[in-house]
Formats: C-alpha cells, sequence, structure tokens
C-alpha cells in the first residue's frame, strides 16, 4: 500500500470530511436513508426472514447484499456519520431504531422475500411521522 499525503490525495480525488456528518440527528440520519432508497423507487431489495423469531445474537448480526440496509451502508455520508455496517444490529444502533420499527421495515413477513425500494422508504420514514402519517402518504402519493 503507497501512503500519501492529505494534499497528495486532493490533487487526485475530492476528499470531503466527515466533521460535517457527524452531528447528524436521529431524524436526519433516518431521511437520507429515505431519501437514498427513493433515488432508485423501483429497486428489488431483499427481504430479511423471520427477524422477530431470532435469537438476539443472530437478528443482530443478520445482513443481506441487497437490503434496505445495504442501500444506507453504500452511502459515504451515512458511513462518514457512524454507519459501520449493513447488518441489523448496526442499522438498529445507528437509526436508533427499536426491533420492532426495523423489523417493520426489513422483515420478510410484510412483503415478502422482495420489496421495492420506495415501500421501503414509506417504512423508513414512519419511524419518525408515525404509522398515520406514513399510512395517509401513501394514500396521497398513489
Amino acid at each position: 500500500m503507497k501512503h500519501q499525503t492529505l494534499d497528495q490525495l486532493h490533487a487526485v480525488a475530492k476528499i470531503e470530511s466527515s466533521a460535517a456528518y457527524s452531528a447528524m440527528t436521529r431524524n436526519q440520519r433516518i431521511e437520507r436513508w429515505a431519501e437514498l432508497l427513493e433515488r432508485n423507487p423501483e429497486r428489488c431489495l431483499g427481504a430479511f426472514a423471520g427477524t422477530e423469531h431470532l435469537h438476539p445474537g443472530a437478528r443482530a448480526a443478520m445482513r443481506g447484499e441487497g437490503s434496505a440496509i445495504s442501500v444506507a451502508f453504500e452511502d459515504p455520508v451515512l458511513r462518514a456519520s457512524g454507519l459501520k455496517d449493513d447488518t441489523y444490529g448496526e442499522a438498529k444502533r445507528f437509526f436508533e431504531l427499536n426491533d420492532w420499527q426495523l423489523h417493520d421495515i426489513v422483515c420478510d413477513c410484510h412483503v415478502g422475500s422482495t420489496m421495492r425500494a420506495r415501500w421501503a422508504a414509506s417504512r423508513v420514514r414512519s419511524a419518525i411521522s408515525g404509522r398515520f402519517f406514513t399510512w395517509l402518504r401513501q394514500r396521497l402519493m398513489g
């Protein structure tokens, strides 16, 4: 591995400081996650199987390529803000969600083995606004 100074890196890449992102509030982190999902609303995402039935340790370690959580982890802003990986447990910690809230977003019992990113985004937003407002938004947005 070749080590370079920050000045050398600036010459070949755009470098962003993570300091601007570290102060995101819980709601800002969740809203950003929803926005990321909405960028490609028809994207097919994988759901996690039976999160409510798993031992807490197994549930925390769950991850899946192409899941709603992996969409969040793909984002450099959320990673710079402290999202360490794309596991269920890390999403629960980082977004300050309880198991039922995260279950509502990623579990297959609601949608089967896959879901559209648009659907996941509305579930993510429900963690901020509550179920009624999410339901109302879905009805109004069609």
